[in-house]
């Protein structure tokens, strides 16, 4: 398969590369650095993006930011971050991406724990999260016939735990093998619509 990773040097992305290399053929995308480059928050940086790197088997999306702060001190445009960028910028991935297929495909967006059980100073993040499983479960009833449309939805991961811990007291870190495997179902599997959980 030909899959196309938006994220593939980040945290989470380099894992699920490096493990989906040994099978297939992947195309990285960054906002710096990668085979090809991306501004997830310009859709139309994204459609140059899929005309250069032409017709693909799967899209993973693990990409996409959104503003941390109590709710106190979050103004409008800190909640436009994140629906610029997660939100938005994972909705326009999935609409545009759906027309690069070479036949059957499948589309895999990331959200996180937050849309499910948000901490202190989250509201922004835990709303993008949550609209973002809204659109796949309403996106899969209208897809292209064969095009699967996936979120995976993860915990605090094992490599990021030393980092966010002190916003997840009491939370179990997500071993690196639940995380690899949560992306390969949706990639591999013949799940569509679904909200992908791994938070322990």
């Amino acid at each position: 398969m030909k899959i196309l990773i938006i994220g593939g040097h980040g945290t989470i992305g380099r894992r699920v590369a490096d493990y989906l290399s040994e099978n297939h053929e992947l195309v990285i995308a960054g906002r710096t650095k990668g085979d090809v480059t991306v501004d997830i928050t310009d859709s139309q940086s994204i459609q140059a993006m899929l005309e250069q790197v032409g017709q693909l088997d799967a899209v993973v999306s693990i990409a996409g930011e959104a503003k941390w702060a109590a709710m106190d001190q979050l103004e409008e445009e800190d909640y436009y971050v994140g629906i610029r960028s997660k939100l938005m910028g994972q909705v326009n991935l999935a609409r545009l991406a759906a027309n690069h297929f070479s036949g059957k495909g499948s589309i895999t967006l990331s959200t996180g724990i937050l849309a499910d059980q948000p901490v202190l100073q989250t509201t922004s993040a835990a709303m993008v999260n949550g609209a973002i499983h809204s659109f796949v479960k309403a996106a899969a009833l209208e897809m292209t016939t064969g095009v699967r449309i996936n979120a995976v939805s993860l915990g605090v991961v094992e490599d990021a735990y030393e980092k966010y811990k002190d916003y997840f007291p009491g939370h179990n870190p997500v071993p690196t093998s639940k995380v690899i495997n949560a992306y390969v179902r949706s990639i591999l599997g013949a799940d569509t619509g679904q909200i992908i959980r791994n938070y322990e």
